[in-house]
């Protein structure tokens, strides 16, 4: 399984991005998907996630309201759209995929199996 994270850029502040994670050897619609990220000296945190059967959609608080997270069963992406972008949002973000989480747990980096190789998003004031 290969998971690829990509659309990351410099944007100021208020703009927005949208991230997209593509996946070969496994299917999203049968899986949880998460993003987080990480910025230097931070620890990685969930950012966003969507269950597997796309029912759920959990957000952390600092960005409900501005990031969507949605999956494009055609393409086996799972996207993270980001809006009214802050200069704290600016992190390597990275995509995870799992296919045993249980929705208690899809906050937790080390309940998923996979990962990409992460995007960098980084917002100027």
């Amino acid at each position: 399984v290969q998971l690829q994270a990509s659309g990351g850029g410099l944007v100021q502040a208020g703009d927005s991005l949208r991230l997209s994670c593509a996946a070969s050897g496994l299917t999203f619609r049968s899986a949880t998907v998460g993003w987080f990220r990480q910025s230097p000296g931070k620890e990685r945190e969930f950012v966003a996630a969507i269950f597997r059967g796309g029912q759920s959609l959990i957000y952390t608080d600092s960005v409900k309201g501005r990031f969507a997270i949605s999956r494009d069963a055609a393409k086996n992406t799972v996207n993270l759209q980001m809006d009214s972008l802050r200069p704290e949002d600016t992190a390597v973000y990275y995509c995870a995929a799992g296919q045993r989480l249980i929705l208690s747990s899809v906050r937790n980096n080390q309940a998923y199996s996979y990962w990409g190789q992460g995007t960098q998003v980084t917002v100027s004031s």
